[in-house]
């Protein structure tokens, strides 16, 4: 009777420890979520897929089982606190009862001085965060409802979702994107939605990773860096201000942080971060930080896709109307193109469009290409300021030529969507 009381409180304390998991009794009592979790082959991450198998081998009664896959975890990851975490809970279950999970870690000597209630309530919501997404069935089946179309060289998005500390990568595909995998991440301690300098908050919004970092770092950024291009246009526009987001890795002593446990930065276990370094090695990896992202179900994306096919012609076609009045110079049809928002590095549409009456007034002879034309649909966080319209950032390789100057650069606007119509929102360098 003993065993069996001991048992059934270390369930309640990895179902408490993932603060109220969808599971109930049943689910539990009959077949083997573990099983069915190993037949599925969720995921590549072997870390990952141990964790979870070993917790729900604790809510199924198994604990031996679970003893030897949280060691064989540890032997995979030996610098994982939380299952050290784990281990330390089966452990103090076979002598005696537990009121709370990880309340007898100092039993484990590798967590001994870990053991203080922000660490462990950080443990918790790793746990529950991870079993949650792979208890999910959707993680494969959706796609990021976002228009995409990539320039050369650029052949994976990457999606990050604040609230669920999930990365997640897609690559292009001839019908859109596919899935190719995804990953745990930490976060601001203060969550997402940066505003200013030292908030600890988590930047949203669409930003680029540059190629690694090949400065010596510190090894509290791990297996090395990739710097995003926070604050953006649109980020400085709405006076946000604060640097140094990056993706990076862990500490050598540490697998893994709580969700919530940096000071803005996205980071991955160094394993992930290896995995994805081919993919971002590139640079102009474009990299969409959302919590409150549109999701496309499975059955959905067929008809989506044909909507946004439909919106990157009309985009392509204003991006080539613009051009052509460019060339013509015909100020007024080249402003026409440009949203009363508009805003640049110097001022707004009232001054841009002085600047180019002053240069097309004489009416020089210009010829323009525009080459290697990418699109990058923002997410909906910009609506949060105001911004209701439909955005786009497209970005390009410009081949200005006149008899006074001849200038290749690539370039950056933000295009939106005003009544059915796409204009110019910002133009810079890019």
């Amino acid at each position: 009777m003993a065993l069996v009381l001991k048992v059934n409180v270390l369930k309640a304390i990895v179902i408490a420890a993932c603060l109220v998991l969808p599971w109930n009794a049943t689910a539990i009592n009959h077949g083997s979520l573990t099983d069915q979790l190993l037949a599925k082959k969720l995921g590549n991450n072997l870390v990952e897929s141990l964790l979870v198998k070993s917790l729900l081998e604790i809510t199924e009664g198994k604990n031996k089982q679970a003893f030897n896959t949280v060691n064989e975890l540890i032997r995979t990851a030996p610098n994982f606190k939380l299952a050290y975490l784990i281990r330390g809970d089966l452990l103090a279950a076979q002598g005696r009862g537990l009121d709370e999970f990880g309340a007898l870690g100092d039993i484990d000597p590798n967590i001994k001085n870990s053991a203080n209630k922000d660490e462990l309530n950080g443990l918790r919501d790793e746990a529950r965060t991870r079993i949650e997404h792979y208890l999910s069935t959707k993680k494969v089946s959706q796609q990021p409802n976002l228009l995409v179309q990539f320039g050369a060289g650029q052949s994976h998005l990457i999606v990050v979702d604040t609230a669920k500390s999930r990365l997640f990568v897609y690559k292009k595909v001839d019908d859109g994107l596919q899935y190719v995998a995804d990953y745990y991440v930490t976060i601001g301690k203060n969550g997402a939605n940066k505003q200013v300098e030292g908030d600890k908050r988590t930047p949203l919004g669409l930003y680029f990773a540059s190629a690694k970092l090949n400065r010596q770092l510190d090894d509290f950024y791990g297996d090395g860096a990739y710097p995003l291009n926070y604050p953006n246009e649109l980020d400085q526009h709405q006076n946000k201000n604060g640097s140094g987001i990056w993706l990076h890795g862990t500490p050598t002593n540490t697998y893994s942080r709580p969700p919530r446990a940096s000071d803005g930065c996205v980071v991955l276990s160094n394993p992930d971060l290896k995995a994805l370094a081919p993919i971002l090695q590139s640079g102009r990896v474009p990299v969409v930080i959302a919590d409150n992202l549109d999701w496309l179900e499975k059955n959905q994306v067929n008809d989506k896709l044909e909507a946004q096919t439909a919106d990157k012609q009309a985009l392509e076609n204003a991006l080539e109307d613009w051009r052509k009045d460019w060339v013509s110079q015909n100020t007024d049809a080249y402003l026409s193109h440009y949203s009363k928002k508009f805003f640049y590095n110097d001022g707004g549409l009232q001054k841009w469009g002085d600047y180019k009456r002053g240069i097309q007034a004489a009416k020089p002879k210009v010829a323009i290409q525009i080459n290697d034309v990418s699109m990058f649909g923002y997410p909906g966080e910009h609506k949060a300021h105001g911004l209701t319209e439909p955005m786009v950032v497209v970005n390009f390789e410009q081949d200005f030529k006149s008899n006074q100057l001849q200038n290749k650069m690539r370039k950056r606007q933000y295009w939106i969507n005003e009544n059915n119509r796409w204009k110019i929102f910002y133009e810079g360098a890019g």
